[in-house]
């Protein structure tokens, strides 16, 4: 169904209209969806006289808003630029998935408490013919709200779609385990409601849990996807004018809204305006791949010299030997009277806990292993 709508209903040009228009048509369908089983499941209810169902109608009900929060995440993430958000409003689609992931924790914590009580005070389980239909047609249409919010998420990268998908499959299986429950008490005469729906408690609070934190990761600045990164790289090896990169910064302003910048390092002794002509078309490429905002910071560096170039070899294989994931760039050689400064910047792993002092005097002692008036004066840089 979500396949043919978006075929007769999307018809945009750009990303950001489509991600929008994906958002509103599949929250839409999750109200039209929730709203359809919280109807079903409160007449099947009030005939049947089940409790358990009427509950889980009011479930449904509660899992419209929350497909009613993403639809709103995405209506506000969709918004144009202005001059208080110049960088758009895409960070509105992890606070919806937000709120929803909480809504999940809610769910959870309240049906823990039911449950509990059920344990201590059980009650007679429904089980005629109407409450198991009811609750098959149920997680048939969970699994396929999971399905498509999963396939979708997953198309156009959206963490607030994951937050419901991750909502549907919890409701699919806390359905299923009241199913399995009731037929436990229909055929085995054995009451294990209370338990089973502790046990699904604790799946919706860790789903909850996970929900929240991928949310919350893009909004206080996690570090960049590594496809993105790599992308980068690669890009920039395509130009013959540049010999090397680094100080990559990706800052994430929602799906589709990044703002990247980056040193290039070039010949010291290239032309001015083929190399900053060079610097402009390198922006302008990643720009149009990635879709974001880049700024490239153009860093001249001796190549010429092969002296220098033997040096920084030679310190590289150095650093390399001490530790495989620490690199050198911004690599200058400053001759003294009594000694021979070798200035760059240590690129450490941010799981490496030596201090500043440390780092320091290692790098001295090894670039004096290599020749003793040479002196390490280094700047540490995080990866």
């Amino acid at each position: 169904m979500i396949t043919l709508l978006a075929k007769l209903c999307i018809k945009k040009e750009t990303e950001e209209e489509k991600r929008k228009a994906y958002g509103t048509l599949c929250g839409s369908v999750g109200i039209f969806l929730n709203i359809c089983l919280f109807i079903g499941k409160y007449i099947g209810g009030v005939i049947s006289g089940s409790v358990a169902i009427m509950a889980d109608a009011f479930n449904n009900l509660s899992d419209a808003g929350s497909s009613f929060v993403t639809l709103v995440g995405f209506w506000f993430a969709g918004k144009k630029p202005d001059s208080d958000h110049p960088f758009g409003h895409g960070r509105f689609e992890y606070i919806s998935g937000f709120v929803v992931s909480m809504a999940i924790l809610l769910m959870g914590v309240e049906l823990a408490r039911t449950s509990v009580g059920k344990i201590i005070h059980p009650q007679e389980i429904d089980t005629t013919m109407a409450a198991f239909v009811i609750l098959l047609i149920s997680v048939c249409v969970k699994v396929y709200m999971f399905a498509y919010n999963y396939t979708i998420g997953k198309k156009i990268h959206s963490m607030a779609m994951a937050a419901t998908a991750l909502d549907s499959i919890s409701d699919a299986v806390a359905t299923m385990v009241v199913f399995f429950s009731m037929l436990i008490a229909k055929y085995i005469h054995i009451n294990v409601d209370g338990i089973s729906g502790l046990i699904v408690s604790v799946f919706i609070l860790y789903t909850g849990y996970s929900a929240a934190r991928e949310t919350i990761s893009p909004l206080l600045g996690r570090a960049p996807d590594p496809e993105v990164v790599e992308k980068i790289k690669e890009i920039v090896n395509k130009y013959e004018d540049v010999v090397g990169m680094h100080d990559l910064v990706i800052h994430d302003y929602g799906p589709g809204r990044m703002m990247v910048s980056l040193h290039a390092e070039v010949s010291g002794a290239g032309n001015i305006f083929v190399l900053h002509d060079a610097i402009d078309r390198l922006e302008k490429h990643i720009n149009k791949e990635l879709c974001c905002e880049t700024v490239v910071h153009m860093d001249p560096v001796e190549t010429d010299n092969q002296q220098i170039q033997e040096i920084k070899r030679d310190v590289e294989n150095k650093i390399r030997q001490y530790d495989e994931a620490m690199s050198i760039h911004d690599f200058r050689v400053v001759p003294g009277k009594s000694a021979t400064n070798l200035l760059f910047d240590l690129v450490v792993p941010y799981n490496k806990s030596d201090t500043k002092e440390q780092l320091e005097n290692q790098m001295d002692q090894l670039v004096k292993e290599l020749d003793s008036q040479y002196h390490a004066i280094i700047h540490i840089d995080r990866a």
